[in-house]
């Protein structure tokens, strides 16, 4: 962003993410870090944004295979929106996010694909019980992360997206 632009004037960029469950229905999460920051870290849901002119179903899909190495995930309903603003590598990102659900038999990562910025940004993927999220003293975003995956299993997916709180960094 260019310096003493108005931050309510970025362009919002169009991210899929994906709540991508194992047969044991655990979750998995990606560990990210500031890059020139090393010591700030957090867990989040593999996603990015969409490119060129791809559907939002594409780019979940596509993005998860780049992250994780994971293919052939069966993608569900769109569980979750929200809207998020935050700093990160230099720059404020403004993004309007869709969660969708997918399984996936395939337990085995590869970082492969991963980008520069995901090389100098990502230390790692870890599966997670909804116990061991829950319990988590880790920093882990969406925030309530693992309260709507515990009302997901519990309740299955919901009916309409559920339009989550904008978080602001």
């Amino acid at each position: 962003m260019v310096s003493g632009a108005d931050p309510a004037s970025a362009p919002v960029r169009q991210v899929s993410r994906v709540v991508l469950l194992d047969p044991d229905d655990r979750i998995l999460l990606l560990h990210g870090y500031e890059p020139a920051r090393p010591s700030e870290t957090w867990w989040f849901t593999p996603g990015g944004g969409l490119e060129g002119s791809e559907t939002r179903e594409q780019a979940a899909l596509r993005e998860l295979a780049e992250e994780t190495g994971i293919t052939g995930a069966t993608l569900g309903p769109v569980l979750w929106k929200r809207r998020c603003a935050f700093p990160f590598d230099g720059r404020r990102w403004e993004q309007d996010e869709w969660y969708f659900l997918a399984r996936t038999d395939r337990t085995t990562t590869d970082t492969a694909g991963h980008t520069d910025l995901e090389r100098r940004s990502v230390s790692g993927l870890r599966w997670w019980t909804s116990e061991e999220l829950s319990a988590a003293h880790e920093t882990v975003y969406p925030t309530r992360l693992a309260e709507l995956l515990r009302t997901l299993l519990d309740e299955g997916p919901p009916s309409a997206p559920v339009l989550l709180e904008t978080e602001r960094v």
